[in-house]
């Protein structure tokens, strides 16, 4: 067998033992299960207490569709350059049209030969989800190629870029622009949190964009204002999914949930995943951080 599918196999196995050795709280477990019940599609999540290290999961190690959360592993890959000196946080960058992505973007909005900070690229991608800043950082960080390189060193076999990146031509025809599982999303935050996603200083600067989310009505809608919380959401039709860090006083915790197929693909308040995320959401900050 080639040393990198043993190397693929090896980290799937230990992903494995972390999950089978890490402790279940199963009264919790079973409440938010009940919750997805009757859900006309497929859901999967994963909740860590980070005070207990006790954890509820369900299909949180089935691959699901990342839409804009694939923009996660695309801030990992430009802090990965200017960790490394390539690039620099506020270097003044060049748009030019042939960036252009269709849809209501801010960048997209630009004209071309227009300067923008890479800060303010980095900003756009992760708090209003602008896609025209995404796909540029995509490539500035080496493309989807260099970014799955830095998920397979972070033993995440599931978590890939899919999108203009030879090779997973086939997984993007199933996922879309990426694919993740809860837990190795949820991992990600955790591993920023610790402070040992890249190093110390980039752990830091990811978590601070990711506080700055524009998209607060679902999953942090319940979350009182004063509570930092870094997160990224993704929909598309069939599919809306969400991943957070809130830092409650009494117990601070990882809420990662994932749909996919979904029957409901409105873009109402009240459509059903989205519903359910926020029915969740609250359920966790009252059962963690409620008087």
């Amino acid at each position: 067998m080639p040393m990198k599918k043993w190397m693929l196999l090896l980290c799937g196995l230990a992903a494995g033992l972390f999950s089978f050795t890490q402790k279940t709280d199963k009264a919790l477990e079973e409440s938010l299960v009940k919750m997805t019940e009757g859900f006309k599609g497929q859901v999967g999540f994963y909740v860590k207490n980070l005070k207990t290290g006790r954890v509820a999961g369900y299909n949180a190690d089935s691959i699901f569709p990342t839409a804009s959360i694939v923009k996660v592993p695309i801030l990992i890959g430009i802090m990965d350059k200017l960790e490394k000196g390539e690039l620099n946080y506020h270097d003044k960058l060049e748009y030019r049209d042939s960036l252009f992505y269709a849809g209501e973007d801010i960048l997209g909005s630009f004209k071309d030969g227009e300067k923008i900070e890479l800060s303010k690229v980095m900003m756009l991608m992760c708090t209003t989800s602008d896609n025209t800043a995404s796909l540029w950082l995509q490539l500035l960080a080496g493309t989807g190629t260099q970014i799955n390189r830095l998920m397979e060193e972070q033993r995440l076999p599931n978590t890939r870029v899919n999108s203009r990146t030879p090779g997973r031509e086939e997984n993007r025809k199933q996922y879309g622009w990426g694919q993740t599982t809860p837990t190795e999303m949820a991992s990600l935050f955790e591993r920023m949190v610790n402070r040992q996603l890249l190093n110390a200083h980039a752990s830091e600067r990811m978590l601070k964009i990711l506080s700055r989310n524009y998209w607060d009505e679902e999953g942090l809608s319940p979350i009182p204002a004063g509570v930092f919380v870094a997160s990224k959401n993704g929909a598309v039709d069939a599919s809306r999914s969400e991943v957070m860090y809130v830092n409650g006083k009494k117990t601070p915790y990882l809420f990662a949930i994932f749909t996919k197929n979904n029957a409901d693909r409105s873009w109402e308040r009240n459509n059903e995943a989205w519903v359910m995320t926020r029915k969740m959401s609250d359920f966790l900050w009252t059962y963690f951080n409620g008087d």
